[in-house]
């Protein structure tokens, strides 16, 4: 591999990670190019590759997989996504402030309640700050294929931890009930409610 294609690479690494995706059953996200450190210029920026045995393991438990193929074809697409990071200084920093309004979250201090949008988009409704996956939607709600419902009314709006996922994600799986802008509320800054959530399973997609 050509070493410009490398630059600013500073690890490669397998973590034992197995990360479902959010939406789709039977699909897991085999690596990942997480920005580190920069200094405002986009070429600037230094990354690490992560490649996730956990969830090598259970592709090949679905079916055939052939795990070189996919190594290094998980590896190029993340290789490209730190050139497309080094192009993109405006993405560079709007991930960067939703990282630091997500350790606000995690420490129980005051965040912007829409900061997550800044973060990686992975489905429709679904985005992805460091570990913790936020999904946008209700009292039910899809996850990994399988709908679930959790058994409290959130007030908007509100971010609720959830606990009981069958395959939960490496960090938080968060389940935002965003609050409908009006003309009364617009220029206020809402009050966001945080709680943990017990879920439970009501079917399979499409059952």
């Amino acid at each position: 591999m050509p070493t410009e294609f490398r630059d600013g690479i500073v690890t490669i690494e397998a973590s034992p990670k197995t990360v479902p995706h959010p939406v789709h059953g039977d699909i897991y996200t085999l690596g990942e190019c997480i920005p580190l450190e920069w200094s405002g210029s986009g070429a600037d920026l230094q990354s690490r590759v992560v490649l996730y045995h956990g969830s090598f393991q259970a592709l090949a438990r679905v079916g055939d997989f052939d795990w070189r193929a996919e190594a290094w074809e998980t590896l190029t697409h993340e290789l490209r996504h730190h050139l497309e990071w080094r192009a993109n200084v405006a993405a560079l920093e709007a991930y960067d402030w939703a990282a630091e309004e997500n350790f606000k979250r995690h420490e129980g201090q005051t965040f912007d309640p829409v900061f997550y949008r800044s973060g990686e988009r992975v489905a429709e409704g679904v985005w992805k700050v460091d570990d913790d996956v936020f999904v946008e939607g209700g009292v039910e709600f899809i996850w990994h294929g399988k709908r679930y419902r959790v058994g409290v009314t959130p007030v908007a709006p509100a971010f609720l931890t959830l606990e009981g996922l069958e395959e939960p994600p490496p960090g938080d799986a968060v389940l935002v009930v965003p609050r409908k802008a009006t003309l009364f509320n617009f220029w206020r800054r809402p009050v966001v409610a945080q709680a943990v959530a017990s879920v439970e399973q009501s079917s399979a997609l499409g059952g």
